[in-house]
């Protein structure tokens, strides 16, 4: 009865999806400060809502859920480890949302279309996370003292990450974006919102859909990191996916509140890195 859970959530997933690209913006625009702070609130008031549902499901033990970990959590306990995995989550996400802006900056992608963007490379980072959300639970599962690999590849990276320079965009040696290049040619110009488009007769890729590979390649960067990360706070899948794919759904409105101000976060690296080293070397 565990499967019914699961879908259940993600047809809400879905449905927010649906409502947000289907019917609050179904017309490209320019995302205002106002709009995309209030969105923001919108999807943490979810989150923080469904932290609630996480407890009842827990403490009541409601279709079975709590026990693909082996052993039953009390509902508190769940509730706990999911706001930690989503607080824990969304603030990894901060160097994300700073890569996004150079990236949109190096493809000089108009602010009209930056949010479809971002929508599309959600989409695809939350099919992404499902998977390496899988693998590893399956590693754990199968080897217990792969938690320890994990925990060192946090404090590798947080090391790489203090120690790393000025981040570079280099689509040339991202592996999608010439595979793409080997499959379609791509159009000279953008066309509108469009990713695909015939011209003389022949299927070509945009400019848009090259800045959507390189987005979503980076979240596959980003990924490594936190979820490995999150699994020091809960090994149970569900709470593991759950708080993952809520701090993703936020990640596109916060994006648009923080990135005319990413500038001015001089120690959000260094914050990073205490966040990781401390979290690995809880693992």
């Amino acid at each position: 009865m565990v499967i019914v859970v699961w879908l259940l959530f993600l047809v809400l997933i879905l449905l927010c999806l649906a409502i947000d690209l289907g019917v609050f913006n179904r017309k490209a625009h320019v995302v205002s400060l106002r709009e995309s702070a209030l969105w923001t609130a919108v999807w943490i008031a979810v989150s923080l809502l469904f932290n609630v549902g996480i407890y009842f499901l827990y403490e009541y033990n409601i279709l079975g859920i709590g026990q693909e970990t082996g052993h039953a959590i009390s509902g508190s306990e769940a509730a706990i480890q999911f706001f930690t995995g989503y607080v824990l989550e969304k603030s990894l996400s901060l160097d994300n949302i700073f890569v996004i802006a150079l990236i949109f900056g190096y493809f000089n992608t108009p602010a009209i279309y930056q949010h479809r963007v971002l929508f599309w490379g959600i989409v695809g980072a939350i099919l992404l996370r499902g998977l390496m959300i899988g693998i590893g639970t399956a590693l754990i599962h199968q080897f217990e003292w792969i938690i320890y690999v994990f925990g060192g590849l946090l404090i590798l990276t947080a090391f790489k990450m203090i120690g790393a320079g000025e981040e570079k965009v280099e689509p040339e040696k991202n592996i999608f974006v010439r595979l793409a290049k080997k499959i379609y040619p791509v159009s000279p110009e953008l066309h509108g919102e469009k990713f695909f488009v015939v011209e003389n007769g022949q299927r070509m890729i945009t400019p848009l859909f090259i800045t959507l590979l390189v987005v979503e390649s980076s979240d596959i960067l980003f990924a490594v990191d936190s979820i490995p990360a999150i699994f020091a706070i809960t090994q149970d899948p569900f709470i593991v996916f759950t708080s993952n794919i809520f701090a993703i759904l936020g990640l596109r409105a916060l994006y648009f509140v923080l990135a005319s101000v990413l500038r001015r976060f001089r120690y959000m690296k260094i914050s990073l890195f205490f966040v990781l080293f401390y979290v690995g070397f809880k693992m």
